[in-house]
């Protein structure tokens, strides 16, 4: 069981990680997720983990704080939006539904992100 927990941690940090960089993709749930497996499984990984200088400030703000930094959020929602517009008007352009559904996915995510609290520094 372990040994699938590790691995299921390994794929919860790259999916994560890619979340980084793909707006409709949340980085903080994957890392929470990589983190709870690993804290079962490997306190050696769990620990690199919190370490780590880019990744740990993500699972210690949200789980000290349950708050998002400011900096993210704004980052977040404005990728979000730019990203999400440029589908609504480009790739679906025609396709109504496509752009009503895109639309509804990109408010209830900014509601979501909104919805935690500020991280103040």
């Amino acid at each position: 069981m372990k040994t699938l927990f590790m691995l299921l941690g390994a794929l919860a940090l790259l999916l994560g990680i890619v979340g980084i960089f793909v707006p409709l993709l949340p980085t903080t749930p994957f890392l929470l997720l990589a983190a709870a497996l690993w804290v079962r499984s490997s306190p050696r990984l769990y620990a690199w983990l919190l370490s780590h200088r880019r990744l740990g400030p993500y699972i210690r703000h949200f789980r000290e704080n349950r708050a998002i930094p400011l900096h993210a959020k704004i980052l977040s929602v404005t990728l979000l939006w730019a990203s999400l517009l440029y589908c609504i008007f480009s790739v679906v352009d025609g396709w109504w539904w496509a752009q009503l559904l895109l639309l509804g996915v990109a408010v209830g995510v900014t509601w979501h992100i909104l919805s935690f609290a500020t991280l103040r520094r």
